[in-house]
């Protein structure tokens, strides 16, 4: 096993490799504050907060460019789920940029109200980069999450989202092109498919 600063990379026998971020539980909190402050900034004010108007003192991996998704519930239930699979921009700007997107841009849902804010918990996945898939079978369920895709069309699900389904491999294949708008078999017949792995921390 070897560290890379915050970077912990394990090599998993007969697997693709597992990248994962290593946090305090310090770290976590100060970065679910940070996703917290910055949906009640944004219905407050309908503007995106800056950094230093949020005034949160964040670990140096905030400035690692790093893929993240922000996930909302409220009452157990899905409110919103947004991110950027890949890291084009710092991770703090990454997850303010999607919390707040979680909130107020996910197309499945209405725009949360000011009223429901204290409701929400929030759940942060920072990604690992990605792998493209040869073997299906070095896909481990519960600790990959995968993306499909063909042509213009994608989709993507998270690592938690196979195992609170209660999903074995082909089903996660399946349900991953399903996201994508395409035949729950497209996984066998020329979409691409790539996997990563998640740092997953939420509210208590």
């Amino acid at each position: 096993m070897c560290y890379y600063g915050h970077l912990k990379v394990k090599i998993i026998k007969g697997a693709y490799i597992k990248n994962c971020i290593v946090l305090s539980q310090k770290e976590k909190e100060s970065f679910l504050n940070l996703a917290r402050k910055s949906i009640e900034f944004f219905l407050k004010t309908k503007n995106v907060p800056t950094f230093t108007e949020l005034n949160i003192d964040l670990p140096s991996i905030k400035n690692e460019r790093l893929g993240v998704f922000v996930t909302l519930t409220k009452n157990d239930d899905l409110r919103g789920c947004i991110g950027y699979v890949q890291g084009f921009k710092p991770l703090f700007e990454g997850i303010i940029d999607n919390a707040i997107n979680a909130a107020v841009k996910d197309p499945r849902f209405p725009q949360v109200t000011i009223n429901e804010f204290s409701d929400l918990h929030i759940e942060i996945s920072i990604l690992s980069p990605l792998e493209e898939v040869k073997d299906i079978n070095k896909i481990k369920v519960g600790t990959h999450g995968l993306i499909i895709s063909k042509g213009l069309q994608s989709g993507l699900l998270l690592p938690q989202v196979a195992v609170e389904w209660n999903w074995d491999l082909k089903t996660f294949l399946e349900n991953t092109c399903n996201k994508a708008g395409l035949p729950k078999d497209a996984w066998k017949s020329g979409a691409k498919i790539q996997c990563f792995t998640a740092t997953i921390f939420n509210e208590k």
